[in-house]
């Protein structure tokens, strides 16, 4: 059986974009809260995806789901996250499960109002 973001893969990246783009500087979110967000819970691999091809979106705010930074790319992912004041040790971030489903939250009504 196909998953729904393999059938109408346009749809899925536009709305991981939208995702990406409430994404404040200083914010961090995993990459299976922005599938969630993106309505495609379980997608976490092909918001990875999205993110390896997609120009301009802030990949950088995206992390693993135990904090950790793109593999292979450690070194300039630490160095935007710094940049917008996300502390980084160890190549992680730490996660504060409070202030993501505040940004969550946040993320799902502004989709909302579109």
């Amino acid at each position: 059986m196909t998953p729904p973001h393999a059938r109408h893969p346009r749809d899925f990246e536009s709305r991981v974009t939208q995702v990406l783009a409430r994404i404040d500087a200083g914010e961090v979110l995993t990459y299976g809260e922005v599938a969630a967000e993106a309505g495609h819970p379980g997608a976490a691999r092909a918001v990875g995806n999205v993110l390896a091809r997609g120009d301009g979106l802030p990949w950088w705010r995206v992390v693993t789901s135990t904090g950790r930074l793109v593999p292979g790319h450690e070194e300039e992912h630490a160095r935007r996250l710094a940049r917008e004041g996300v502390e980084v040790s160890y190549g992680r971030v730490r996660l504060n499960a409070r202030a993501d489903m505040e940004l969550a939250t946040r993320i799902a009504a502004s989709i909302a109002e579109g």
